[in-house]
């Protein structure tokens, strides 16, 4: 014997035999404004803390010694576009004899720097160190930037100096 199952669907249709559904109410849709806030850094400059800048011997004529006072650098973490300007100023030599050797012919040649970044850094020689002067600046700048620079330091001897160790204190700054 053989049964037979209908199965009966029911469909309850709108006057227009479609069927509806309801539908949830959206908000009105648009763009948003996302924002990132970069901070900007320091400007600062980093100088070697001593320098030999190297050895003679007493002489009846002037001579000249001449070194490397090490790595200077100038960072710059403000991520704008102003440049900057690095400066140096010496005091005089003074001696473990009470001898004095004058900055008024002291050299500085700060050579060309090493630019990471987005700079066009430009040199300025040194003849006479007793005021302070613009070593290296910076101009078209973009962003963070650092420079990097050995200057050659020029030292004049006079002749029938005293013998001793001279030391003197060479400043840099940045603005």
């Amino acid at each position: 014997m053989r049964k037979t199952i209908i199965a009966a669907t029911a469909l309850f249709m709108g006057g227009a035999g479609v069927m509806t559904f309801a539908v949830p109410a959206f908000a009105a849709s648009g763009p948003t404004t996302a924002t990132v806030l970069i901070n900007g850094g320091a400007l600062a400059i980093s100088v070697p803390t001593s320098a030999n800048l190297g050895t003679t011997t007493v002489s009846t004529s002037a001579q000249t010694v001449t070194g490397s006072l090490g790595p200077v650098v100038v960072s710059d973490l403000r991520g704008g576009t102003l440049g900057w300007v690095a400066t140096a100023i010496s005091t005089n030599f003074t001696g473990s004899n009470g001898g004095t050797i004058s900055v008024g012919s002291m050299t500085y040649t700060p050579g060309t720097a090493v630019v990471v970044g987005v700079a066009t850094v430009t040199p300025s020689s040194l003849t006479g160190m007793g005021a302070t002067s613009a070593v290296q600046t910076a101009t078209a700048t973009n962003g963070a930037n650092t420079a990097t620079w050995n200057p050659s330091i020029g030292v004049p001897i006079p002749a029938n100096a005293l013998a001793g160790t001279y030391s003197a204190t060479i400043t840099h700054s940045v603005s």
